[in-house]
């Protein structure tokens, strides 16, 4: 039987050494501050005209600096998320608190992948995201955008409702994200925004336990609220593992249409999508804009749970498979992780397991949870009964055990 070496799993923790070098960037080139839009961190002039724009010191629009102000690293337990102006700055607080290093890429930064002249080359970072973009991406942005995905990067592609042309040059976010997934392969990610705009509170969650984005850190995803969005329609023929979590009310919690949020992995990377840019509002940020607090007071507090859950899951590593040439999909994942209830482990459908067990084993090699027979490429299993720590997951094939991962039960 062929040797399958697998490395160890980078762990995402909630306050972790490792998640400090974990680089989030936030993008504002493309008019994301236009109209009564901020969907910046931080900003500490307002001196941008968007229509079309950019113009520098041509009108009162958020002109968002690479770095936050005062510095991140000043961020306590405690910080509120008024201590920097933007109408995403409690999700950028909410990523400094657990250890994440968070930047801008400016209104004249470059999205590039590969550039070693570029300070802010997509290479540097773990997460781009990009919430209402109201400028088209250039073939160049796009390709730098794909390959940064592919090779391991995260991705989260917010929407808002079609006719949101906010800064007059005829382009909405919608079309913007669809023109940019046309490219080269069509809709690669399985992901497709629909041209609708409505507004509706919904608890129509699908049924995942353990899912990274449902039950993540942050806590149980039980509820969003549009306000003005639109909707997405998945091809799991485009994607095979492209999922729906969060669905109209009324739509299939188990169908690809009427989507609300959604995610999946393409090559080496991971792509979140959410198609209203209102959930992300925390109601602070450009004084000449009408904001309104989504993030929290919106939906009971669910808006920040499932963005954070997101952007955790797009910055956690996978493990990978070295010796399997002909495996298209080289990942192994291991989420949630922590977790205190459910773990799930998805495996390459190609890769033959002949009914390999998966063992637990504590930090002094005592086993402590045997999965006998695994024949299934998505394996879902209970840890409530095992005590918080760390522990290590392994594979057992015809008596070799081979390690796994790390796996931290809160």
């Amino acid at each position: 039987m062929k040797n399958i070496v697998l490395i160890f799993l980078t762990l995402v923790l909630q306050i972790d050494l490792k998640a400090q070098t974990i680089k989030i960037l936030f993008d504002a080139t493309k008019a994301e501050t236009a109209g009564n839009a901020d969907w910046v961190i931080d900003a500490d002039q307002h001196n941008l005209d968007w229509n079309p724009g950019p113009i520098l010191n041509g009108g009162d629009e958020s002109n968002a600096q690479q770095f936050p102000t005062p510095d991140q690293s000043t961020v306590i337990s405690s910080t509120a998320e008024t201590y920097w102006e933007g109408s995403l700055s409690a999700w950028g607080i909410d990523m400094v608190k657990r250890g994440y290093h968070v930047e801008t890429l400016p209104y004249n930064g470059a999205i590039t992948y590969g550039n070693t002249s570029n300070a802010q080359d997509l290479s540097n970072y773990k997460v781009f995201i990009i919430d209402e973009p109201n400028i088209r991406f250039t073939s160049v942005e796009k390709t730098a955008m794909l390959n940064f995905v592919q090779n391991g990067g995260g991705l989260f592609m917010i929407s808002d409702h079609t006719v949101s042309d906010r800064n007059g040059d005829g382009w909405d976010s919608p079309h913007i994200w669809n023109d940019f997934m046309d490219t080269n392969t069509v809709h690669p990610f399985g992901i497709h925004f629909d041209y609708a705009n409505f507004s509706q509170t919904t608890s129509n969650v699908a049924n995942l336990p353990g899912d990274p984005l449902l039950h993540g850190i942050m806590g149980n995803v039980t509820e969003v609220k549009w306000s003005g969005g639109t909707s997405m329609t998945l091809s799991t023929a485009n994607n095979a593992s492209v999922k729906g979590v969060v669905f109209k009310t009324g739509a299939s919690t188990t169908g690809t249409t009427n989507v609300l949020v959604a995610y999946a992995t393409y090559g080496s990377g991971r792509v979140a999508a959410m198609a209203d840019s209102s959930p992300a509002d925390d109601g602070t940020g450009d004084p000449n804009d009408q904001l309104y607090n989504g993030w929290i007071q919106d939906a009971s507090g669910n808006h920040e749970k499932i963005i954070v859950n997101a952007t955790i899951w797009l910055a956690t590593e996978a493990t990978h498979v070295s010796d399997y040439p002909n495996i298209e999909t080289k990942m192994i994942y291991i989420y949630p992780n922590p977790s205190s209830n459910i773990v799930n482990i998805d495996i390459p459908k190609n890769m033959n397991l002949n009914s390999a067990q998966i063992i637990i084993s504590d930090i002094v090699g005592k086993k402590v949870l045997q999965l006998d027979k695994i024949t299934n490429y998505s394996i879902s299993f209970s840890v409530n009964q095992l005590k918080e720590g760390l522990y290590f997951v392994h594979l057992n094939e015809d008596g070799v055990l081979k390690d796994l991962s790390k796996l931290m039960i809160q």
